[in-house]
């Protein structure tokens, strides 16, 4: 409140965003002239407005100044967005190669909370009724299949199906084709519908469709006398006017197993591994002219744990790799779905599962390429040949060579075409270790199918050729090789070598004095063997003391 006295006008003090103002007051002489009077009310009041608005340090107040706003943006650096940095794109990469790493956590729940939900709003269903059985077409311990049609040929494509009536194991060999349905449709056959049907006779069991691709098996194939020609005709549609030979029999073996490799790195990129891959499950497709692989039934989806169980096996002993567990019998059971997929990356790397169905590729090679072990009893008696040998194949073809038949000696003389890449490849897929073979994606990068240019070599798959042989090469095997060249080139007179000079050549030792490069490979392979050597004694140390770990309330463990 203002006090008006005589002469002067009397300003109170006020406080001001918590600071007292001191008004000085305003002098007002009544006897003076109008004009002094007004020069004088004028400087008055600026220095009102200045105590004010000026000396207080702040202008109007803050509710239409914003002036918090104002001392921010002028005390902190302003933002330009995403600061790029070294540690975070290194933390970038390798998230992404920890999510894209097989068998993959990214496409695993765009596979299972996107595909898996839209293929069955949009694909066809059948039933009992819908189905006409014809032909029976074989039977097994877990099932029969038939030859069957549809009752009401809905399909544009229409054709003969194959049903298989599944006892056992049907309900995984369901979940295992849609997965392949769904990513990686060319390595299996054309998997239509499943579903399960109840019967009061037989009880319950699963109903599984396919369209029809073939009657022809790889083992049906390989009985024939003509094999490998006869493939070659099913292959190209036509019979190849070439003399035959050792090199027109190893192209058309070249092709076999390229395509095989192709549908089995499909299979074990999305996780599975078969654990059955045997000439009886390869069936060769009519359609596409390719060979695929059936029979999902023991399978083990290793992406969501789904047919897997760390004591228990389901393989056949003639094509079994010797270690007859996918898994180390110490892993625990899959936990849920989405857990078991985050984690999935680490324990394929821990244990490369997928090395298992690459020594049953290896031995279905060694059958294309010597006759004589196509039949059982000649298999069962070479898989005990080998173990004998501690599984080594190098060892298993000094015992049996000097002995060996025509027919023997013409598959060492195929597989050693080409600088015997053909005898590499197999030697890299058929070794006691699971961690010492070849994967199938490897294999597919190897010169054994380049030669011919089935498959053309990237930078990449030349890359993890390479390092697959600086890894695993045994280097020793090849300094044998050569001393054995050379000893069979001939005497000193036909331009070979002494046996005096081949001793001296034995006797030489390697120059310690090595490349930059290849220090630094020694270095990186020396470190990663360090590193899988720690987590596999971390692995078996935890595994041993069964310690209490903060997951354990969601793995269940087997009694």
């Amino acid at each position: 409140m203002a006090a008006v006295g005589i002469g002067r006008v009397v300003l109170p003090s006020c406080s001001f965003l918590g600071k007292k103002v001191k008004l000085k007051p305003l002098s007002l002489s009544i006897g003076l002239k109008k004009e002094r009077n007004s020069r004088i009310i004028k400087a008055e009041m600026f220095r009102f407005a200045h105590d004010i608005f000026v000396g207080v340090g702040v202008g109007l107040p803050c509710t239409v100044m914003e002036c918090g706003d104002i001392i921010y943006r002028s005390t902190l650096p302003k933002s330009n967005g995403i600061t790029v940095t070294v540690p975070g794109v290194i933390m970038a990469l390798g998230t992404l190669s920890y999510l894209w790493a097989t068998p993959g956590v990214a496409p695993g729940f765009f596979d299972m909370f996107v595909l898996a939900f839209v293929e069955r709003l949009f694909r066809s269903t059948y039933k009992k009724d819908d189905i006409v059985l014809g032909k029976k077409l074989g039977e097994g311990s877990f099932g029969s299949v038939y030859r069957v049609s549809l009752a009401k040929k809905t399909s544009s494509k229409g054709g003969d199906l194959v049903l298989k009536r599944a006892t056992e194991y049907g309900a995984v060999e369901i979940w295992m084709n849609e997965r392949v349905r769904r990513a990686c449709a060319n390595s299996c056959a054309d998997f239509l519908y499943g579903f399960l049907e109840s019967s009061s006779k037989k009880g319950a069991e699963y109903w599984l469709l396919w369209r029809f691709e073939g009657k022809a098996t790889l083992a049906d194939l390989m009985q024939s006398r003509e094999f490998p020609y006869n493939v070659e005709a099913l292959i190209l549609g036509e019979v190849q006017d070439l003399p035959k030979g050792l090199d027109r029999e190893n192209r058309i073996i070249q092709t076999i197993m390229g395509q095989l490799l192709f549908a089995l790195d499909g299979l074990h990129s999305t996780g599975i591994v078969h654990r059955d891959i045997k000439p009886q499950n390869i069936i060769f497709s009519e359609g596409s002219r390719t060979f695929k692989i059936i029979d999902l039934g023991a399978a083990a989806d290793l992406r969501v744990g789904i047919n897997y169980i760390p004591k228990e096996f389901l393989l056949d002993p003639r094509y079994a790799a010797p270690e007859q567990y996918i898994m180390s019998t110490q892993t625990p059971s899959a936990p849920s779905a989405p857990v078991a997929t985050a984690l999935s990356p680490v324990l394929w790397q821990l244990n490369l599962p997928d090395r298992f169905d690459i020594y049953s590729v290896g031995l279905i090679f060694l059958q294309m390429a010597f006759p004589g072990l196509r039949s059982d009893n000649s298999l069962i008696q070479f898989n005990r040949q080998l173990k004998r040998c501690d599984y080594d194949l190098v060892s298993w073809r000094q015992t049996v060579e000097p002995r060996a038949g025509p027919e023997l000696r013409k598959g060492f003389e195929m597989l050693d075409l080409d600088g015997g890449i053909g005898w590499e490849l197999l030697t890299s897929m058929v070794r006691f270790k699971a961690r010492q073979r070849i994967s199938a994606k490897t294999a597919l990068a190897h010169p054994y199918f380049g030669r011919e240019g089935l498959l053309a070599l990237s930078f990449i798959q030349n890359l993890k050729l390479q390092f697959f042989r600086a890894t695993q090469q045994d280097y020793s095997e090849a300094a044998n090789w050569v001393v054995q060249l050379m000893a069979k080139s001939g005497t000193e007179q036909g331009g070979g070598f002494t046996e005096a000079q081949l001793q001296e050549l034995r006797e030489i030792e390697p120059k310690k004095k090595s490349s930059a490069q290849s220090n630094a490979l020694a270095s990186a392979l020396r470190l990663q063997r360090k590193i899988m050597r720690t987590l596999n004694e971390s692995i078996d140390e935890l595994s041993r003391q069964r310690k209490s770990l903060w997951w354990s309330r969601w793995i269940p463990r087997e009694e």
